[in-house]
């Protein structure tokens, strides 16, 4: 059992943040198929504290959705830990509830972020992750947690010192994604850091990174020895991938599931989509995901082909609904 605050998980089984991908409705989906915990799409902590409406938009997380942390962004102390104050409170006058911890993001590599001292070029910077630990711990009565990466290059491997800076200012766990900043999302995971970032604290532990099926699962976990992983583009029209490591390891094998489990999968996430952001926002977002879910099915290439020209929900359930009777066709 992984306690973090008042939240109990059996497994540790999550759903990692991913910038336009982990929204309500992929987060809702996941839940359903056996996602855990969850974690937004990051907010930047200065939008928050500014009173930005798209931002507070970003942030919302309903009763629906399962167990879900709130991720943040910055390099400041004082500006984290307002918005940490203000994003703790939820929404309690309507259907929108508070999250379960507050995430700090030293992770996210790409060049706008990074350029700005924000994300993993925290991690240049062990002393400055202490104080915005610190600061955002002493606002928020939610726990504290961090994402981070194995370093800013292969050269700088310091995943183990950000993380224990992070547990002495008072985080309740660490996610580590085992590369480098630099690595962006390609090359090998090191799972040996993780291991050491693992053994080196009190705190929970969390392993990310390539995993994408029961099989990548269980080994990361043996390997790393983690409290649990969190699951990222593995889950990207792929929310069975949670029922899948949850039955493994529970001990019991899970079937693949079929092109008439993944069309209602995809049409309820696209129709949750839908309802929270309407379909000139939903629609053109959810194509990368739609192509997912599809990918290696006959059909697949003109449903792509297709939903990147559709504009409405009616137009990308009638596209994805062909599917099925292609299939059946060849089968025939």
């Amino acid at each position: 059992m992984l306690k973090i605050g008042n939240t109990e998980l059996k497994h540790g089984l999550m759903l990692a943040p991913m910038a336009g991908y982990t929204d309500r409705a992929m987060r809702c989906v996941c839940s359903s198929f056996g996602a855990e915990y969850s974690v937004t799409e990051m907010v930047s902590a200065k939008a928050v504290v500014f009173g930005d409406k798209k931002t507070f938009n970003l942030a919302r997380i309903r009763g629906d959705e399962g167990k879900v942390a709130l991720q943040m962004f910055g390099s400041e102390p004082d500006v984290m830990a307002k918005a940490a104050e203000i994003l703790s409170k939820g929404y309690s006058a309507c259907e929108y509830v508070a999250p379960v911890a507050i995430d700090i993001n030293m992770g996210c590599p790409v060049n706008k972020i990074f350029s700005n001292c924000e994300g993993s070029a925290l991690m240049k910077n062990p002393e400055l992750i202490y104080k915005i630990v610190k600061a955002v711990f002493g606002a928020s009565d939610l726990p504290v947690t961090v994402k981070m990466r194995s370093g800013i290059d292969e050269k700088s491997i310091n995943a183990v010192e950000c993380a224990i800076a992070a547990e002495s200012a008072g985080a309740k766990m660490v996610c580590v994604h085992g590369r480098t900043r630099t690595q962006l999302y390609g090359g090998k995971v090191d799972r040996e850091i993780i291991k050491n970032v693992k053994n080196s604290l009190q705190i929970p532990v969390i392993a990310n990174g390539d995993v994408v099926d029961s099989v990548s699962a269980l080994s990361m976990l043996r390997d790393t020895g983690a409290d649990g992983i969190m699951i990222g583009r593995g889950a990207v029209g792929n929310p069975f991938i949670f029922k899948e490591v949850l039955m493994a390891l529970e001990g019991e094998t899970c079937s693949l599931p079929t092109l008439e489990e993944k069309i209602n999968a995809a049409l309820l996430e696209l129709k949750l989509a839908v309802e929270d952001k309407g379909e000139g926002m939903a629609i053109p977002e959810a194509r990368k995901k739609i192509a997912l879910y599809f990918k290696g099915f006959r059909g697949s290439a003109q449903l792509r082909a297709g939903i990147n020209c559709a504009t409405t929900y009616a137009e990308a359930e009638r596209l994805i609904l062909s599917l099925l009777s292609s299939n059946v066709e060849s089968e025939q």
